[in-house]
């Protein structure tokens, strides 16, 4: 079956900016995850779509080659004459197109073992998590080195391995194209440039196996969402000798139901009632590490006031050092009033509109009313 267009896949233009196509992957992987989808053979498949998508279409070089060729320019060896070697960008393209003639087509040699796939996982963790940092547990299908023949790929458990007959042991084969000579990745080696010469059974040679494990995570305080954590050699087993790939773990924050975080600050939206904010008050508000902290409201506080406490903020990511956090108010107008209050909001509506005090604001916009009226005749 012909594979889906990249663009298609994560759902965005051909034309779409590096950012959109970075926040439209980090939204379908977090959607996709294995994690959030255990047992669902088709949202794995989807999640394992969706990486080979971004592996090309975050990288310019790539993403260039897929705009001019399309699948053909990352085919390893199943494209015919357009295969172009596997994950190749525009630079590796016409070095080999043009290497020949340019004399590096013969000086290049052999290339070494086949190193592992970097791999990719998505985390999602609530302000707290990200605020104390924390330790997640999760599960990555990938390849890991073949128990039965100790990852040499050989059925004798030991590293035998001969030239590849297809292409010579140069890890590279030629095919004529008009007038150019296209080098690519030879299929048969993977480009390792040797082949084991008793290939193992339960691995074909290979020296890896598909399997899922569980790697703990070690997510650090102060940690932002769209963070990328690299885990160095534990991505997928490289082939018999070749190094292991990387896991990049990328971090999801949940929204907080009463914080907001602004880089290392803090903001929280705190409501009051009228008489508070009339009379003045003292308020206990919550902090993100889970203290109490008091908050004093002078009398005749407005909407949008702001009161800051110090180091109360996020932690800041590699310091000891916090951010500060913010009080933001807001002044709840009173609903369902009984009689009682109905009969004394009453009276202080009748005093305060008698003498005129009280709500500067207020007596400041309707002066100005008044003159405007005054000054268009219809006073």
């Amino acid at each position: 079956m012909a594979k889906q267009d990249y663009y298609a896949t994560l759902g965005v233009a051909r034309d779409a900016s590096s950012d959109d196509i970075r926040k439209a992957y980090r939204k379908l992987a977090m959607q996709y995850h294995p994690d959030r989808n255990p047992g669902d053979a088709s949202a794995e498949a989807k999640f394992k779509e969706i990486n080979e998508a971004n592996d090309v279409l975050k990288d310019e070089q790539k993403r260039g080659a897929y705009d001019r060729f399309g699948h053909a320019a990352f085919e390893n060896g199943g494209g015919g004459q357009q295969g172009f070697g596997d994950g190749a960008g525009l630079g590796d393209i016409f070095d080999q197109m043009f290497g020949e003639f340019m004399g590096g087509g013969r000086g290049r040699g052999r290339r070494g073992p086949r190193a592992g796939n970097d791999i990719r996982a998505a985390v999602e963790i609530s302000m707290e998590e990200a605020f104390g940092g924390s330790k997640k547990t999760i599960r990555v299908p990938t390849r890991v080195s073949c128990e039965a023949c100790s990852g040499t790929g050989s059925e004798s458990k030991e590293a035998t391995s001969e030239n590849c007959a297809a292409c010579g042991g140069s890890g590279k084969v030629r095919a004529q194209q008009g007038f150019f000579i296209v080098e690519r990745t030879c299929p048969t080696c993977s480009g390792a440039g040797r082949v084991v010469r008793n290939p193992c059974r339960i691995c074909a040679g290979s020296g890896t196996v598909q399997r899922e494990r569980s790697l703990q995570v070690n997510i650090p305080a102060g940690v932002e969402d769209g963070t990328r954590i690299r885990l160095t050699g534990e991505g997928e087993a490289g082939g018999p000798g070749g190094p292991p790939g990387d896991l990049f773990v990328h971090i999801g924050v949940r929204a907080h139901e009463i914080f907001q975080r602004e880089g290392a600050n803090i903001l929280c939206h705190v409501p009051i009632r009228m008489t508070q904010a009339a009379l003045g008050a003292d308020v206990e508000v919550p902090s993100i590490d889970g203290s109490k902290a008091r908050v004093k409201i002078p009398p005749g506080t407005q909407t949008g006031a702001q009161f800051r406490l110090r180091n109360k903020g996020f932690s800041v990511l590699r310091s000891h050092q916090r951010g500060d956090m913010f009080i933001q108010i807001t002044v709840e107008t009173p609903q369902h009033l009984t009689a009682q209050q109905r009969e004394l909001l009453e009276k202080f509506e009748s005093d305060a509109t008698a003498h005129g005090k009280g709500s500067p604001q207020t007596a400041g916009f309707f002066a100005k009313v008044r003159d405007f009226f005054d000054k268009h005749g219809r006073g």
